[in-house]
């Protein structure tokens, strides 16, 4: 069964409620067998086949994330909290990550390993950049001939791609049309929309560049680290009109998340009328009476 998103980091508090660690408690070993019969329960419990798709690409990636032996010990899910935190992804994701992994931990009788604290942050809320306003970075970094920069806010704003991740941006990968990152023994498959992909191809033609990384430091040739890129993205902003402190990785990752859950909304509404419709007309044609 296969199971099919960093934007926000910052200082952030926890509440400490983990159990009294046990060091000679073996933990409990997380099995496929074990992970298949809780999505079939929550699948016979009523729960709606959208939410069975994230429940089953939560509950793998703490498959995942395990070592080789797959056992869960006390501090096991913090520490994967922590490492989602590291890997970027913003602080509702990691709570609804945590959450499948309680309830998981409950099925199976081992509540004792779960981390019912939830993430919170104490960072400022980081500004919100439009769509209007990253179109005309876009325009802006065009207008002036930039196509690393243009491709470099494109690719934050339409990828859910880090900084530190650059490196595995190759030619090789971007031809592949997705790209296998690591971190903290977090996996995920990043994947290039057409468009995107297209444009980057021709930019590396363009520079010369066959193989390998496309986006380098020009001068010493070494990856691309965040101050770097920002100091890219912020050096647009005042031709494209745009506060500089919109000019991040983080604020075009949050453009890319925002805009995500926005077409998701959209499209959740559109099943919820069209299930009504289905209700209706078959109501009219077998209900049990008809309702005024």
């Amino acid at each position: 069964m296969n199971y099919a998103k960093q934007a926000l980091r910052g200082s952030y508090r926890f509440e400490r409620l983990t159990p009294q660690r046990n060091e000679n408690d073996p933990g409990v070993c997380v099995t496929e067998e074990s992970l298949s019969q809780f999505l079939d329960s929550c699948h016979r419990r009523g729960v709606s086949e959208l939410t069975m798709r994230c429940y089953g690409k939560y509950i793998r990636a703490l498959y995942e994330y395990l070592p080789k032996d797959k056992v869960i010990h006390y501090g096991t899910l913090e520490e994967w909290r922590s490492a989602l935190v590291e890997s970027g992804y913003v602080n509702s994701t990691v709570n609804s990550y945590l959450s499948v992994a309680n309830v998981y931990l409950d099925f199976i009788g081992r509540r004792e390993y779960q981390l019912p604290d939830r993430l919170k942050t104490t960072m400022e809320e980081q500004p919100e950049l439009s769509r209007e306003e990253y179109l005309r970075m876009l325009d802006a970094a065009r207008r002036c001939g930039k196509e690393r920069d243009y491709l470099l806010i494109k690719l934050f704003a339409t990828v859910e791609m880090n900084v530190r991740e650059l490196p595995r941006l190759t030619v090789e990968a971007i031809k592949s049309g997705k790209v296998a990152t690591e971190w903290n023994r977090v996996k995920r498959v990043i994947y290039f929309p057409e468009i995107l992909q297209k444009e980057l191809l021709a930019f590396a033609k363009r520079k010369g560049i066959e193989s390998g990384p496309i986006f380098l430091t020009t001068r010493e040739g070494r990856p691309m680290n965040r101050a770097y890129v920002t100091r890219i993205i912020r050096a647009i902003c005042p031709t494209a009109d745009v506060a500089e402190n919109k000019g991040s990785t983080r604020c075009l990752q949050k453009l890319y998340q925002s805009t995500r859950a926005s077409l998701e909304s959209n499209i959740s509404l559109l099943v919820d009328q069209a299930h009504e419709r289905l209700l209706e007309k078959e109501q009219l044609e077998i209900g049990w009476e008809e309702i005024q």
